[in-house]
């Protein structure tokens, strides 16, 4: 079964690497360029390098924390602790004077000591090292999911800006086109215009037929300037997804329709869609957070906290640095909750739930994206259709006004019939240049849908 999947698969990947040759290398280039240049795809890549510095914190916590501690104190006043060293040493001084006949054993007087000691420090270098903590292990696993997480999202964002960038040169070339077409219309219009004023002055025809094409030539002019907004629209919009200025030229790919290829059945490029799309990958590493999330609560609930703390340094009244002052500590660190009304077991259990609606999530994008790949293969099939047919449908039309254009010029037809077979071409030819760019706009979304372009 895997081995028929991975040559699915495979196969697949063939087919899409098929499809980005309907392109161009001018498409790439500007593609590129989007990515290298849009601004939230800068803002995604920031978050994803903000998810690294987090594993590298959580991987921190592994390390020994060392850290060097100085403390002085000053002191005056407060509790005292007395000491009666002259009521236990005074009577026995005594009793030796009276035996040696001496005084060689003075009195002692009772001792009153401050509590807070008065210059007084501590000099050390004190280093925590982590035992056992199943929240700094578990914690680093679910940093490390969530590293993917980012990851995929900012795949799944310049995978979608891609398609955006493609559509709308797609979008710009169809409105480039159309200017095209309606100019190559207007110099048809253009001459009529002028061989019937020259019939008229010839007093060969009535002035209505001067007047009928110069009324063509104005609603031709007017599709012209609806044209050119369109187009200025399509270039602002292109530009803006690549930050640039708003006017900047843009480059027309006139290769592409040569290159489309049919691509596999759509099963597939369903397999190959759920085992590359990145939004899948993202809902997996949270799938995956989840699980450790859960693996914290249990293990934190379970399991102590040990930890040893060693100091090394001087300690001692006065600021001095010598062998009576110096010391070094070793001391080990265990902590377990006991009991805690149930905070842990209530902590496991939210955390299964939320793993279990990621997992949810899950299934539902799965069946989301079958969904896609249906939809968007079936549109492409539909648009390659329509193309085909609107082509066939050109050549009709440019048959047809040959055939009005050349009665006309013989007078055996009228001056409506000529506008009418003339009209007809223009709309074949708008006709097939929106069904070849919603072509390419199908396979565009046919190739994110799978993969990625």
């Amino acid at each position: 079964m895997n081995t028929k999947r991975s040559t699915i698969i495979a196969l697949a990947l063939s087919a899409c690497a098929t499809l980005a040759l309907g392109q161009g290398k001018v498409l790439e280039q500007y593609l590129d360029e989007g990515v290298k240049s849009n601004l939230q795809l800068q803002q995604e890549e920031l978050q994803y390098q903000k998810s690294i510095e987090n594993l590298q914190q959580a991987r921190a916590l592994f390390m020994p924390h060392v850290a060097a501690n100085f403390s002085y104190s000053v002191a005056e006043g407060g509790r005292k602790i007395q000491f009666p060293v002259g009521d236990l040493l005074n009577p026995v001084y005594n009793t030796l004077n009276q035996l040696t006949g001496s005084s060689s054993f003075p009195q002692v007087a009772n001792q009153s000591i401050q509590f807070l000691p008065n210059d007084f420090h501590d000099t050390k270098v004190r280093v925590i090292q982590p035992i056992l903590n199943p929240e700094i292990y578990f914690n680093y696993k679910a940093q490390q999911s969530l590293i993917t997480v980012q990851q995929a999202q900012r795949n799944a964002y310049e995978n979608e800006l891609r398609y955006q960038i493609a559509a709308a040169y797609y979008q710009y070339l169809q409105s480039e086109d159309a200017l095209v077409i309606l100019r190559r219309t207007g110099s048809t219009l253009a001459e009529l215009v002028r061989v019937n004023k020259t019939l008229v002055a010839n007093q060969k025809a009535t002035s209505d037929a001067a007047l009928n094409a110069e009324y063509e030539q104005s609603k031709l002019e007017q599709q012209l300037t609806e044209a050119a907004r369109n187009r200025d629209v399509a270039r602002a919009w292109f530009n803006f997804l690549l930050n640039r200025d708003m006017q900047s030229d843009v480059i027309a790919d006139t290769t592409m329709a040569a290159t489309l290829r049919d691509t596999l059945d759509v099963q597939a490029l369903t397999e190959l869609a759920l085992a590359q799309r990145q939004e899948i990958r993202q809902v997996q590493a949270g799938v995956e957070a989840m699980q450790h999330l859960v693996s914290l609560n249990q293990r934190s609930a379970m399991l102590p906290h040990l930890a040893a703390v060693g100091d090394l340094g001087y300690q001692g009244f006065y600021y001095k640095f010598n062998s009576d002052q110096r010391y070094w500590l070793v001391q080990f660190s265990l902590s377990w909750d006991l009991f805690k009304g149930g905070e842990k077991k209530s902590k496991t259990a939210q955390a299964r739930l939320d793993q279990q609606i990621t997992e949810n999530k899950l299934a539902q994008l799965r069946h989301q994206i079958e969904l896609q790949v249906i939809q968007t293969y079936r549109e492409r099939a539909s648009a390659k259709q329509s193309w085909a047919t609107a082509r066939a449908g050109v050549r009709l039309a440019e048959k047809a006004f040959q055939i009005t254009s050349a009665r006309y010029r013989e007078g055996q037809a009228l001056l409506l019939e000529f506008l009418d077979a003339q009209n007809r071409l223009t709309s074949a030819r708008l006709n097939e240049s929106v069904t070849l760019y919603e072509l390419l706009r199908r396979e565009a979304a046919l190739q994110k849908t799978i993969a990625g372009i």
